[in-house]
């Protein structure tokens, strides 16, 4: 298929990963589907760059292998402030730390094995009464998959701007040469933000500041970690540092008439989470069952269920982040409790249920989040390393 074929079941604008997924989803379904970007691959983007277990297995089933030799596999997460330290494996496998650039081109080698037709470098315009240019060409479709991105002009177009809420924070990335120190994503948590440290290779590591501050970049903020400006002291920078506006934004709708939203068009969370990617690939294969049954409102009913776990989640790590007291104070008592730490883990990457979690540990995690008396550091003989 290619622009000669000017009708199409779905026409999908916007190439990055959750484009990509969208469009083998579709595929697989039985759909004739179209890719257009105006953008040439492959597509980077400002992000931690971590693969949780469960992304893995969602990319899994949407037929993309992402290998250890793409970048490099971790096993847990690690949270460190200047006082406290805690650290847990992944109960359902392991993450790889993978370029963002080395995953748009895995998926995109896929999408095109599999016969995806993709348009690059296209000029798209979104016409009155749903009409739709690729290039000067009117292009028919049944539907149209809005997966531009968080600033999304499909959003804009159909009118499904309207959202509950709506929060932004600035991330900004560098790539280091070093060879990388531990097999866990580490969180470093300084006054102005958290740094996102995963291993994307035998001799380079990724480092994302995600902060409330636009006017600060990674250099200004390394000195409130001391223990990772130590790491990165004598560490080249290979790559500029990149920069992006990282959302959280829940919409009401994602879908309206012929129109439907994934990825970050159809709302995000804040990049703490790390789930962003997870949530887009789930959303590709629920679009896919919605539009083989011709019902939006499954899909918006999905959708809204994939987030609810990562919106959760998101919630308590900004309540970290806003209240420095609240984080000094919850990274002690589980630096003192790993097990609490590991169940929290647990809960994120879909292993354990929220609910379990509340009724089974949340009481006496809560409870001693309010008893324990600060302290200036805890030994560091209470880090989970198992």
């Amino acid at each position: 298929m290619s622009l000669a074929d000017n009708s199409v079941d779905a026409l999908i604008i916007g190439g990055g990963p959750a484009g990509l997924a969208a469009a083998l989803a579709l595929h697989y379904a039985g759909f004739r589907t179209m890719v257009v970007d105006s953008r040439r691959p492959p597509l980077d983007k400002t992000c931690g760059e971590g693969l949780m277990p469960d992304a893995l297995l969602s990319l899994a089933r949407l037929g993309v292998q992402v290998d250890p030799a793409d970048g490099a596999e971790f096993t847990g997460i690690r949270f460190c402030d200047d006082a406290s330290s805690v650290e847990a494996k992944f109960p359902n496998g392991v993450g790889i730390g993978v370029k963002r650039t080395r995953l748009h081109h895995l998926m995109l080698t896929h999408a095109k094995r599999v016969g995806v037709s993709l348009v690059w470098d296209a000029k798209v315009q979104l016409g009155v009464d749903g009409n739709v240019f690729v290039n000067n060409r009117r292009i028919s479709y049944r539907w149209l998959v809005g997966a531009d991105g968080q600033s999304s002009s499909v959003r804009r177009w159909a009118g499904l701007e309207q959202a509950r809420s709506l929060e932004a924070r600035y991330g900004f990335r560098k790539h280091y040469l070093l060879h990388p120190w531990t097999d866990r994503v580490e969180v470093h948590w300084g006054s102005r933000g958290q740094f996102y440290v995963t291993p994307i290779g035998a001799d380079q590591v990724c480092v994302a500041l995600v902060t409330r501050d636009p006017r600060v970049r990674i250099d200004d903020v390394l000195p409130e970690c001391r223990e990772l400006q130590d790491r990165l002291r004598d560490a080249t920078s290979v790559a500029p540092e990149r920069g992006a506006v990282t959302t959280t934004r829940k919409l009401v709708r994602v879908a309206q008439g012929s129109v439907i939203l994934v990825g970050d068009a159809s709302g995000s969370v804040d990049a703490v989470t790390g789930e962003g990617m997870a949530m887009s690939f789930r959303q590709a294969v629920a679009l896919a069952d919605a539009l083989g049954k011709s019902d939006l409102r499954s899909y918006q009913s999905t959708h809204d269920a994939i987030g609810k776990l990562p919106s959760a989640m998101a919630g308590l790590l900004l309540l970290m982040d806003r209240y420095p007291s609240v984080r000094k104070r919850a990274l002690q008592v589980m630096a003192a409790s790993p097990q609490d730490f590991g169940r929290l883990l647990s809960v994120h990457v879909g292993h354990e249920s929220l609910s379990h979690f509340a009724l089974t540990t949340a009481p006496a995690f809560g409870w001693r989040l309010l008893t324990t008396p600060a302290v200036a550091s805890v030994p560091s003989a209470t880090i989970l390393r198992s």
